[in-house]
């Protein structure tokens, strides 16, 4: 990790190379399941539930990629089983590479509905649906994969969860699918519950296990061998995949050390005039306790301690409300 360099001040960058292409998933929408877009497939042999997951966001192509792969490739568990869900198509349909935040989502975060409270209330979306229709499977589930992408051309970050709140188990995880080399724990969404803390998977006690990936910046090529590789570690690791159908087909060297991110604060923007002091990618780390990183209205957004890390910085989906940054500690 290094410092940023002086650069402009604010910049977004509205275009980005778009260099995967979105595949058709069509031939998957009937799955097997009786939820569309939903694919179990059953070893008949004892083992553990494990779901991976695609398109939490309708514009994070990688894990489409993956999952079409896994499926063309014919792959079958040695053991237990594997569901993969391809879960907002709704916003995937969407998708114009022309206009690619658009896809995003249609009416709210899908991944940010999967506490109980929203499951289970009055209020009603796309999204909400979808979630209702996928929970029972999410609700089964031993071992989760979520795969996700960036909107900045960040390094991958395994994202494990809440600290205190199953963020450890699923970091200590993480360490044993070895890949990537940074993971964080956070201090969640204010928005609404994620999936990967839902039930089981915030619960520090219970052994049922959520990580999510996220795989660089949304469309460039590396994220897609970034999101096979690391579902094919996750599958090995949960005994669902043989080492012999993985190794020949991994795409990425592991690092040699995994770095620990701990998030201690979210930056929630209060106004829409909300922006960063420089252009960050994510990761960079600020030597200086006070140094200026952003200004929302009057207010000078600050490093809290020496040493902070930036994580995940982006303005693309700006709003009141809107988590624009977080602030950790590295270890």
């Amino acid at each position: 990790m290094t410092s940023p360099s002086a650069g402009h001040v604010n910049p977004r960058p509205q275009e980005r190379a778009i260099e995967l292409s979105a595949p058709d998933i069509s031939r998957h929408r009937a799955g097997n399941t009786g939820v569309e877009y939903v694919t179990r497939l059953d070893s008949g042999r004892p083992g553990p539930a494990v779901t991976v997951q695609a398109l939490t966001h309708g514009n994070e192509i990688c894990g489409a990629i993956a999952l079409d792969w896994l499926l063309r490739e014919n792959f079958r568990p040695q053991a237990g089983s594997l569901t993969l869900v391809f879960a907002n198509i709704a916003a995937y349909a969407r998708w114009d590479p022309a206009d690619p935040d658009r896809s995003r989502f249609v009416e709210e975060d899908y991944n940010r509905v999967w506490g109980d409270d929203a499951m289970y209330g009055t209020r009603d979306s796309v999204e909400l649906r979808r979630a209702r229709a996928l929970r029972p499977i999410i609700d089964a589930t031993d071992y989760l994969l979520d795969i996700h992408s960036m909107h900045e051309p960040c390094d991958p970050i395994m994202v494990c969860g809440v600290v205190g709140k199953g963020g450890e188990k699923s970091a200590a995880y993480a360490r044993r699918v070895g890949v990537p080399g940074h993971l964080l724990m956070d201090t969640g969404h204010p928005a609404g519950l994620r999936m990967i803390e839902r039930g089981p998977f915030g619960d520090p006690k219970d052994s049922r296990t959520a990580i999510l990936i996220e795989c660089g910046q949304h469309w460039e090529a590396a994220a897609a061998d970034v999101a096979i590789d690391t579902t094919l570690r996750f599958l090995e690791l949960t005994g669902i995949a043989a080492p012999d159908f993985v190794q020949p087909r991994l795409r990425v060297t592991p690092p040699a050390h995994q770095h620990l991110i701990t998030v201690t604060e979210p930056v929630v923007a209060r106004t829409r005039e909300f922006r960063f002091a420089e252009y960050y990618r994510g990761l960079e780390v600020i030597p200086k306790a006070g140094t200026p990183i952003g200004y929302d209205g009057d207010e000078v957004i600050r490093t809290p301690y020496d040493n902070t890390v930036l994580v995940m910085p982006s303005v693309a989906q700006l709003q009141p409300g809107t988590t624009v940054v977080r602030l950790g500690k590295i270890s």
